[in-house]
């Protein structure tokens, strides 16, 4: 483990080090390495990422590059800094000024247009405040917008300064209408292509051209000209996932992925996802906080070679006999003179417009390829888990269900008065899943959210909004973990002393939601966005709703949020198919005062042998192993089948917990009672 006491003695004595155990780096390159290492999230074992400077490192040496790497993650980079948005604001408008534009776009994504970035990458928040997982800003000269979802409305408001920023809901007023209003005939508004897909340039353009506007794509990010604390990018160890855990090679499934490629009448695919790359190659990295992705990417060809452009530095000894001969690694700067190479030889690439970098499709665009638009061919089979995968998920789960159960033990105790804060809570439950079995940390911050808290669908306690768990609110608890063989996400809401009425009606209003889609059968070919409304009926009875998604695909010590699957009332062309797993998880929110979510997780099961049925049959496997606050559930308002299904769950997680539970009897005997069946004289 790390020891914050040891002091960096100087460059001279690790030049010293590094020469007499034979290092072969320069002393330079080592200290470029270690920011980079520092730069990445500390990884759960603490001293893996030393074998990226040598083979083997103790001693004084082992001391020294520990030191120096506490000194450069120590760093600040500003980050979170209160006050500082109105100098940023202006530093980058002044940067805009040079540069001959009128305004600038500021996306959350990176280079691979996703949720996951690295701090390097958190332009967004480091220039508004706002730490949201999804939102962009528009900058102009005298007037600047942010817009988020429906998740973050509440966050946003709070994290970001009204009189520098407007904030929209991002679907009621969106960013192209905002340009459309504001843009004036001949004005130049930058944006990075290499954080812009394809379709979202596009767009952008339309909106600026409507204005009579010009779309101007910047060689560098005027962004980082101004940030001068910008960390370096991540370096963090990429190791092999076993097959044991993955259930199939490498090369098979290059192979599976390349006769689509070849059906598509392309040469190759390029590919920037980076939990793709990590799937399609069996590997996992430690570049983002939280998932196990290396950044990196990729072009895979119609005969199933790889070329995969990535930091060497990051590479460790056994990757190359897992990678074979077949997947050749480059540095990342020698990505456009391949893309120039497949162009000149005239050969056809695909590419998901949605995902990849603008940068590369004009890149291989100008250099004359023929562009194949087809989305990333390495989503729907990685979403589709195999049996080894879904045994591995259920094992994870039944690991994480115990590490939970001890937990809801822990708070049933507290009666509102121990002063137990959200961040004790929240750090409780992290001790409560460390060093489980194949345990590799969270899947994402916890949020623990008490009474009004709870309302923000996104919370992030922080010790400025910290606050107790006190008799007679709820508390709202969605967390997760990351284990060689599962993703977990799962949400509990509890009533800390006795619940009111109206926290009975609302609860249980969401729970039915929940148990009408956990029960759902459905034909082949049906889409999240058909069962959506099965979670929200019960809540519009009573003239309620929520803003956030019913259900977001999983990965397989991936991403805990992956596509293309989901449940949403928004659109989705992505029909729910056996092996997907997606989460199951209506609230709802009354803004100032508390919020309600129930969560499992689910997978797509075939129903086989049903009676009656003319067509193939689609159900829902519950895999979340924790009990349901019985406490919040007013039967009145509950038909015999949801008790019953309740009641069916509950029993299935005592059957499954409590032989795991025979060193903490307490909690064994607890669950009995927390998870039995309902008591319906009152129904």
């Amino acid at each position: 483990m790390h020891d914050k006491t040891l002091t960096y003695e100087g460059d001279d004595n690790l030049a010293d080090l590094l020469r007499t155990a034979g290092v072969p780096a320069s002393l330079a390159e080592v200290k470029a390495l270690l920011a980079g290492i520092a730069a990445a999230p500390r990884p759960l074992d603490d001293d893996d990422w030393l074998r990226l400077v040598a083979p083997a490192i103790d001693g004084a040496l082992r001391g020294q590059l520990v030191a120096l790497r506490e000194t450069l993650a120590s760093a600040d980079d500003g980050i979170g800094e209160a006050g500082a948005s109105a100098a940023r604001l202006a530093d980058l408008r002044a940067a805009l000024g040079h540069h001959g534009l009128d305004g600038f776009v500021v996306p959350l994504a990176d280079e691979h247009q996703g949720e996951y970035v690295a701090r390097r990458s958190r332009r967004l928040a480091w220039l508004t405040g706002f730490t949201g997982s999804a939102g962009i800003a528009l900058i102009l000269a005298d007037k600047a917008a942010l817009f988020t979802d429906g998740r973050y409305t509440l966050q946003i408001e709070n994290q970001t300064d009204g009189a520098l920023y407007e904030r929209h809901h991002i679907t009621e007023s969106p960013p192209a209408g905002w340009l459309e209003d504001n843009l004036s005939a001949g004005m130049k508004l930058g944006f990075d292509p290499w954080l812009h897909s394809a379709d979202q340039r596009r767009r952008l353009g339309e909106a600026c051209a409507r204005a009579g506007a010009e779309l101007s794509a910047c060689a560098a990010n005027p962004l980082d000209e101004v940030w001068h604390a910008q960390p370096p990018r991540p370096v963090a160890p990429i190791v092999p996932q076993d097959i044991r855990f993955t259930g199939r090679g490498s090369a098979e499934k290059r192979r599976e992925i390349a006769s689509q490629v070849k059906q598509a009448g392309a040469a190759a695919a390029f590919l920037s996802a980076p939990d793709s790359i990590a799937w399609l190659l069996n590997v996992r990295g430690a570049d983002v906080k939280c998932t196990p992705l290396p950044h990196s990417f990729a072009l895979l060809e119609a005969d199933g070679r790889v070329q995969w452009f990535v930091d060497s530095r990051k590479q460790v000894a056994e990757l190359s006999a897992h990678l074979g001969n077949e997947v050749s690694s480059q540095p990342p700067d020698q990505l456009g003179v391949a893309l120039d190479s497949l162009s000149a030889a005239g050969q056809a690439v695909l590419i998901d417009p949605a995902g990849a970098p603008d940068w590369v499709v004009r890149r291989l665009k100008q250099a004359g390829a023929t562009i194949v638009n087809k989305p990333d061919p390495c989503a729907l089979p990685k979403a589709r888990k195999n049996d080894t995968e879904l045994d591995g998920i259920r094992a994870a789960h039944l690991r994480d269900g115990l590490a939970l159960t001890r937990f809801l033990y822990w708070l049933a105790a507290l009666d509102g008065s121990e002063g137990v804060t959200e961040l004790v809570a929240a750090e409780k439950l992290a001790a409560c899943r460390d060093g489980g079995a194949h345990y590799r940390g969270p899947s994402f911050d916890t949020i623990s959210g008490a009474a009004a808290n709870g309302a923000i669908v996104h919370y992030r306690v922080t010790p400025e909004s910290n606050r107790a768990l006190e008799a007679g609110t709820l508390y709202l608890v969605d967390s997760g973990g990351q284990y060689l063989d599962g993703t977990t996400d799962v949400t509990r809401t509890v009533a800390i002393g006795a619940p009111t009425a109206e926290y009975r009606d609302r609860f249980t209003r969401v729970l039915k939601g929940h148990i009408a889609l956990a029960r759902a059968r459905f034909p082949v070919g049906t889409t999240g966005t058909q069962l959506d409304s099965l979670a929200r009926q019960f809540l519009w009875q009573a003239g309620l709703d929520y803003d956030h998604g019913t259900g977001h695909g999983v990965g397989t010590y991936l991403n805990v949020h992956e596509g293309p699957q989901r449940i949403s009332k928004h659109t989705s062309q992505a029909a729910l198919e056996p092996g997907m797993v997606v989460s199951n998880e209506p609230g709802y929110y009354k803004a100032g005062a508390y919020g309600i979510r129930v969560e499992n997780l689910v997978t797509v099961v075939a129903l086989a042998g049903l009676e009656g049925a003319d067509r193939p049959t689609l159900a829902f496997e519950t895999l979340t192993q924790a009990p349901i606050d019985r406490a919040l559930v007013e039967t009145a308002l509950m038909d015999d089948a949801e008790m019953d299904w309740l009641d069916a769950y509950h029993a299935m997680v005592r059957e499954r917990l409590t032989p795991e539970l025979a060193a903490w009897p307490d909690v064994a005997e607890w669950l009995q009672g927390a998870a039995a069946p309902l008591d319906r004289a009152s129904a």
